[in-house]
């Protein structure tokens, strides 16, 4: 029974060992960096198929939103500070 019984559990260590050393097709440039691009896939995106060809106003709408917040809140924070009441609508301050 204890013979069997090891020889079970050599078996599901060499299974769990091989597992662990098997090829899974990539090239590691380092452990954790294992990103390949797909055969055809060029050097430089710019200017390819591939480059998304963002607008920039598109792409400056957050920054834009963020000044804004801030701004409100600027303002909220000034009110509470000289009337020790805070108005979340920043129309209804001034």
């Amino acid at each position: 029974m204890k013979k069997m019984l090891l020889i079970n559990a050599g078996v599901v260590l060499a299974a769990l060992s091989y597992s662990a050393i098997a090829y899974d097709g990539q090239n590691c440039k380092e452990p954790g960096v294992c990103w390949e691009p797909k055969p055809g896939y060029p050097e430089k995106v710019a200017g390819s198929k591939y480059d998304p060809k963002h607008d920039v106003n598109e792409l400056n709408k957050q920054a834009q939103s963020v000044i804004e917040m801030e701004e409100r809140n600027k303002k909220r924070q000034e009110h509470l500070a000289k009337t020790g009441k805070f108005v979340y609508d920043v129309d209804d301050i001034e």
